[in-house]
């Protein structure tokens, strides 16, 4: 998701050019002394944690029928590592060592309502034995070989999908 802007070049008759944005910067200004300004346009941060545990991730199905992973927002104040090993916690019961940061992405949680992912590979410590929080409809843990867009009738949506590939290709440690 880019947004294609055409803006003019600085200086008199000089042709307009395409650029493409990232999708979280928009176009606040654009006249002939300042062809293009940019704002990075601010979304609530989630913080989600890939736990892979026995060539399985954890999955769970949300209020809205769709795969989600652990995690949720920080507390004001509150760094993404303890952020994140507090909404496993709260939301499987599970404990969890938070390692490396995986590619952030903007998800659009409903019609123009946007959040922004900030994945971390997760590994589990201790029991796999989940215990549901009622913010969760059904939890899985779902073989990294058996990942598609849609499981079980239910979508992954595709940046979960492209998170979990990338921890499942990161090396594991011991």
């Amino acid at each position: 998701h880019r947004k294609i802007v055409f803006v003019r070049r600085a200086g008199i008759g000089l042709p307009r050019r395409k650029i493409l944005l990232p999708e979280y910067f928009t176009v606040t200004k654009s006249n002939r002394y300042f062809p293009v300004i940019l704002t990075a346009m601010t979304y609530p941060i989630s913080v989600k944690g890939v736990l892979v545990h026995d060539d399985c991730v954890l999955l769970l199905l949300n209020e809205r029928g769709e795969w989600d992973l652990p995690g949720g927002r920080p507390d004001p104040g509150e760094d993404f590592p303890a952020a994140l090993k507090r909404e496993i916690r709260e939301e499987t019961g599970l404990n969890a060592e938070i390692g490396a940061a995986l590619d952030e992405h903007v998800f659009e949680v409903l019609p123009t309502v946007f959040v922004r992912i900030v994945p971390f590979a997760c590994r589990l410590v201790g029991s796999p034995e989940v215990t549901l929080s009622h913010e969760h409809l059904e939890t899985c843990w779902m073989p990294l070989g058996e990942l598609v867009p849609t499981m079980r009738g239910h979508p992954l949506p595709k940046g979960y999908l492209g998170a979990i590939r990338q921890a499942a290709d990161q090396p594991r440690s011991p």
